[in-house]
């Protein structure tokens, strides 16, 4: 129950990558044959990453990863562009990888904009708009939450965006291969997607950039990548990329349908069985099979860890850092008190889960939560 946080390796993409682990060992930048063989499956698992994107081969690069895909968006437009300007827009429940390379360029003389949120957790136009300066040169909003699910109106902001003549930016590991991003549709110049997030190996993914924008390398070497990202390609990781990407274009739509019965079932069963309980973000606007409860009264690191004992993985609204709790950025900026965001669990499901576990963790979330209030000064109450 966290695959937002990654995904196991399909079947199919482990097999598509075995050979390129053994026989077909080949540098894709040598001219000989074993070289060639490699360069091939290189372009082929290109234009399948570029079909699921509806987005040319030419316009996809290979990455280690949604991480550098991001560093490589941000760092590469402000640099390349600052004779335009020197101001960026984002929003405050970015991703790290988006939020620290933002911190990155403010030290470099960059001015950045950190765009609030509803309490639903959607971007709001009129504030966006309100925002953009005469000197903006990029906007980067992440396509869907990591921690709520929510799904950000890119179309719109797409439209806004390029009416000003200003670089768009998603962030898209977390909706690729679950929803469509059609490139084109969404209005996007850059998109970020990692491989581990589809039922993909992980150390690879990719970022897609439209044909003409301009910007700067982050990494100097032997200009692999058309000089974008230098560096060996990780030709099996690509390959079982390529795979994953083919594979959730041909089940998008049913498994889409098939988790979203999935995710009202285990919200509509948590919030009968639980009081006290409510969902973070919207439910109109949600990926499929993605939840984010709040419980008062109840921590969410006590709730993880007796669900793992039951044989459940979740996530928190609480990352452990330095020994120090800190409660979740994206549930502060929702408008949530730090003792609400640590009563907070994520659920996100994916192709193996089925409806009598769903039932199960139901059960077992209620189960959890009325033990820890009980012992609980606050629950008793």
């Amino acid at each position: 129950m966290d695959h937002s946080a990654t995904t196991p390796v399909a079947p199919e993409v482990l097999q598509a990558m075995l050979p390129y682990l053994s026989d077909k060992f080949g540098n894709a930048s040598s001219l000989h044959s074993f070289g060639q063989e490699a360069k091939e499956a290189l372009e082929e698992s290109r234009e399948k990453v570029a079909k699921l994107l509806a987005a040319n081969p030419e316009e996809i690069i290979f990455t280690s990863g949604g991480t550098e895909s991001d560093n490589l968006a941000l760092k590469g437009i402000a640099r390349r562009n600052k004779d335009k300007g020197k101001h960026i827009i984002t929003t405050s429940i970015e991703h790290p990888a988006i939020l620290e390379t933002c911190k990155k360029l403010e030290k470099e003389g960059f001015a950045v904009t950190y765009l609030p949120v509803t309490r639903e957790g959607l971007v709001d136009l009129a504030a966006l708009e309100a925002a953009i300066r005469p000197d903006t040169i990029l906007i980067s909003v992440m396509h869907a939450n990591n921690e709520v699910g929510t799904i950000q109106p890119l179309e719109e902001i797409g439209q806004l965006a390029a009416e000003r003549d200003i670089y768009l930016h998603t962030d898209a590991v977390q909706s690729v291969g679950k929803i469509p991003t059609d490139v084109n549709a969404l209005g996007v110049d850059l998109l970020s997607l990692s491989a581990h997030k589809l039922y993909g190996p992980k150390g690879v993914g990719a970022l897609y950039i439209r044909k003409g924008t301009r910007l700067e390398n982050i990494m100097q070497g032997g200009g692999h990548e058309r000089g974008l990202r230098s560096g060996t390609e990780n030709v099996a990781g690509i390959v079982g990329l390529a795979k994953a990407a083919e594979l959730c274009s041909e089940s998008m739509a049913s498994e889409g349908q098939r988790l979203t019965e999935l995710r009202d079932r285990l919200a509509g069963l948590v919030l009968e069985k639980v009081k006290d309980a409510w969902i973070n973000g919207t439910m109109k606007r949600r990926l499929p099979g993605s939840l984010n409860f709040g419980f008062s009264y109840v921590e969410g690191e006590s709730l993880l860890l007796f669900l793992d004992s039951k044989g459940i993985a979740v996530s928190t609204g609480s990352a452990c850092s330095s020994h120090k709790l800190q409660p979740s950025h994206v549930l502060l900026s929702l408008g949530l008190r730090p003792e609400k965001c640590h009563g907070s669990l994520r659920i996100t499901m994916g192709r193996s889960n089925t409806k009598d576990e769903v039932d199960y963790v139901a059960q077992s979330i209620a189960e959890a939560v009325e033990r820890f209030r009980s012992i609980s000064a606050l629950g008793r109450e």
